[in-house]
């Protein structure tokens, strides 16, 4: 093996023997991200969705500084800080219905675990037995962890390879219509006495291929579960914080889920957090005199200060400058930039929803080369699989969306070879 630099690091989705050397970042400053080579990309994807407010916004790094200096980080057993009590107390306000208990994790992965924990504990915890498997949804993806992976496609999904290692779950349509509605009702019914929960990405199916559904198909799943008596996970890991448009993609159907998962843009994109947020009726399960009911999980990192910081300065900017506006003002702009490749040669689908903009191809290009080109244009864009997608800062200026819509539509527009 000949040595480079960065042979030490194990880079994520990537055949390391076959891929080119990645681009050294050294600096970051709204919708821009600085190369070594002093090269500047517009960033079309906000660091895996993440950066909403863009990069270095002043108030969450001042904010972060403050708290660097005071203690940036304590142990949360046994333990409790006021950045943590204060984010917890905002998101209980902030999110719809009696989801009103909060159990920080550090990462997306994590959140869904707890989740997942969360609902097989809740049956137990009442004395049921048996309801140890979820229902999930093809085309969906919930995170690398080894129960989110379960929950993940079993077929299409990145995680497939894993499938007789994996917890057995059930899957379904989402019941986009009539006969799939019918489909998923036989199968809470067959399994209601496996089933712990249903789980389910509210709007879009992000890693999956943003797959989207109308507000109509979410609150079908959330109508069925109550009549089945499940609860409902909503993993809004990466569309909650105004990426459809609303706060919560929850809010657009009028749908309070039993367990909400909350991570990626929860800090503005400056560290790791995550949530896993239940209602008062499931945290009533756990709610006991016997310490065999307590959840038994506790990261770490739980509630670090320095993340709880950046994630309380990150709702006053949700609260004082104009997030939402920002992010339909994108829907519209995206859809301008790339409704003209609707019937293109080798598109499939165009797909437009709040700061989400998905450009679906007719077979699986050469995603290196393709890669390549959006750098060689100026601009950070990641496609997976079959989809070019966009995520941008809400906070991303009007020339620079058009330059990514441009740089988009120039590129597919050559062919993907």
């Amino acid at each position: 093996m000949t040595e480079r630099r960065g042979d030490h690091l194990w880079r994520p989705y990537t055949q390391m023997k076959l891929a080119a050397p990645p681009l050294e970042a050294v600096a970051t400053l709204g919708s821009r991200i600085t190369l070594a080579d002093g090269r500047e990309l517009i960033d079309g994807i906000a660091s895996w969705w993440t950066a909403v407010h863009g990069y270095n916004h002043p108030h969450i790094r001042e904010a972060v500084g403050n708290q660097l200096g005071q203690m940036p980080h304590v142990m949360f057993g046994g333990l409790t800080h006021a950045p943590a009590e204060r984010l917890a107390t905002r998101l209980a306000a902030l999110l719809p219905g009696e989801l009103n208990h909060v159990f920080f994790t550090d990462s997306g992965s994590v959140a869904v675990e707890v989740a997942l924990k969360m609902a097989v504990q809740f049956w137990l915890n009442r004395g049921v037995q048996g309801r140890t498997r979820v229902l999930a949804f093809r085309g969906g993806y919930h995170g690398d962890t080894m129960g989110a992976m379960s929950a993940c496609d079993p077929v299409e999904g990145m995680h497939h390879r894993f499938g007789a290692y994996l917890p057995a779950q059930v899957f379904c349509e989402l019941p986009r219509m009539p006969e799939q509605e019918a489909a998923l009702d036989k199968a809470l019914t067959t399994h209601r006495r496996e089933l712990a929960a249903v789980i389910v990405e509210p709007l879009v199916q992000g890693a999956g291929g943003m797959l989207m559904h109308p507000p109509e198909t979410l609150a079908t799943v959330a109508r069925l579960c109550r009549r089945h008596g499940l609860p409902l996970i909503a993993d809004e890991i990466f569309t909650g914080f105004g990426r459809t448009g609303m706060m919560f993609a929850c809010e657009q159907a009028g749908i309070v889920p039993d367990i909400l998962c909350l991570s990626k843009a929860l800090t503005g994109g400056t560290m790791a957090l995550a949530a896993t947020v239940a209602t008062t009726e499931i945290f009533t399960a756990f709610w006991s005199d016997d310490p065999a009911h307590a959840l038994m999980h506790g990261p770490t990192f739980m509630a670090n200060p320095l993340a709880c910081a950046a994630a309380n300065a990150s709702l006053d900017l949700f609260e004082t400058e104009p997030r939402l506006a920002q992010a339909n003002a994108i829907e519209k702009r995206l859809t301008k930039g790339l409704e003209p490749l609707r019937g293109a040669a080798g598109v499939v689908d165009v797909r437009v929803l709040g700061a989400i903009g998905a450009v679906q191809l007719g077979g699986m290009p050469n995603l290196a080369a393709l890669k390549s080109r959006f750098v060689e244009h100026g601009v950070w864009v990641r496609p997976f699989g079959d989809v070019v997608y966009l995520t941008p800062a809400l906070t991303i200026s009007d020339s620079d969306l058009d330059r990514l819509t441009d740089v988009v539509r120039l590129v597919i527009g050559k062919g993907m070879a």
